[in-house]
């Protein structure tokens, strides 16, 4: 349905796309993942013509819509596009959001365009909010609007532009599972996500974007599981985990603290678990900051997927001695009652470091 040719797209000086070469089957469903400002968001807005490509080309159905005779507004009704931010209509209704664009250009009627737009409602679960404005619903609930009206212009190809990425953890997945049903309909989706379980489980493909180019793409398994790349692996191991190489007693704690609590949000953890590893981090830099005038702390804290836990690695310099021993603490830090919070610790000593790894109930 969409192949795109040695695509490229310059904004001034700066080459924001590079060489790009997609081909998208009828059915298919394409996740786009890679870290922030590789090109990612602009190539969904090449394919839709939001920007014009400095280079290459784009054909829908073999129609190359960068041609100056090609009808624009025709394909457009053909590929729908849902935002980060919604962009719904604030002085409308939720059914007028749904209903607007079928009147005006597709020449439906005012009842035929309502009957529609209640079936789709139904559809992502808002039939009772359709009297309801915009500013009366919750992120996920406007964001499951912004893909009703998409479906109320029937659609061959909707574009999601990291759909959950403004949204509370809370929300992500009732829109989430919409997708899952678009999916399972056989709708052609391209999507920009960072939502990685979820590119992993829906998609037929994942492309890696890196540097404005697609540096690999492949199979859900073989992207996730055995990346071939070294930017790829580098990036799949990123996402889950972050790491902190400490080398002064006056490190910044409130930082790492706002950064795992952002990390578990993003990897959707429940909120006891996250309160635990606050906890259990602090705990941790306070036993290891006496330490810290002498020898540097490499913390690593990784979510196994597979496992659902999460991980704590905690590397450091000087003699060979496991700093998190009890009978070397003082009592107030081996009595504390983080202790109960882990599943279990394990002591090694590494190319001359000290590794502690615990791992959290």
């Amino acid at each position: 349905m969409i192949t795109v040719e040695h695509l490229s797209k310059k904004f001034g000086n700066l080459v924001v796309l590079k060489d790009v070469n997609i081909e998208i089957r009828e059915g298919e469903v394409i996740s786009i993942i890679g870290p922030s400002g590789t090109g990612k968001s602009t190539l969904l807005r090449c394919i839709n013509l939001l920007e014009r490509p400095s280079g290459g080309s784009i054909l829908i159905d073999g129609v190359d819509i960068l041609d100056a005779k090609t009808d624009v507004p025709k394909i457009r009704q053909k590929m729908n596009m849902v935002f980060q931010s919604f962009n719904l209509f604030a002085h409308l209704s939720v059914i007028s959001n749904l209903t607007i664009a079928p009147i005006k250009l597709l020449g439906k009627s005012k009842k035929e365009a309502e009957e529609k737009a209640m079936e789709i409602l139904t559809l992502v679960g808002l039939a009772e909010k359709a009297d309801n404005f915009p500013d009366e619903l919750s992120g996920g609930q406007k964001q499951r609007v912004a893909i009703a009206r998409c479906l109320a212009m029937d659609p061959e190809i909707i574009l999601f532009d990291e759909p959950t990425s403004s949204l509370d953890p809370t929300m992500v997945s009732e829109v989430l599972s919409v997708i899952r049903r678009l999916a399972k309909d056989g709708m052609t989706m391209v999507i920009v996500t960072h939502e990685m379980d979820f590119a992993r489980d829906l998609s037929n493909r994942v492309l890696y974007m890196d540097e404005g180019v697609i540096y690999e793409e492949g199979t859900p398994a073989q992207i996730f599981d055995n990346p071939q790349r070294e930017k790829t692996r580098a990036f799949i191991n990123r996402i889950r985990s972050i790491n902190y190489h400490i080398t002064s007693p006056r490190y910044d704690p409130h930082t790492i603290s706002a950064e795992i609590e952002a990390f578990c949000e993003k990897q959707i953890l429940p909120l006891k678990t996250r309160q635990n590893l606050l906890v259990i981090v602090n705990e941790l830099l306070r036993i290891y900051t006496p330490l810290l005038s002498t020898t540097t702390l490499d913390m690593t804290v990784a979510y196994s997927e597979k496992k659902e836990s999460v991980q704590v690695v905690l590397e450091s310099g000087g003699e060979a001695l496991n700093p998190l021993d009890k009978t070397l603490l003082p009592d107030d830090q081996a009595k504390s009652p983080v202790w109960s919070m882990m599943q279990g610790i394990e002591y090694q000593r590494v190319n001359s470091k000290n590794r502690v790894t615990l791992m959290l109930h």
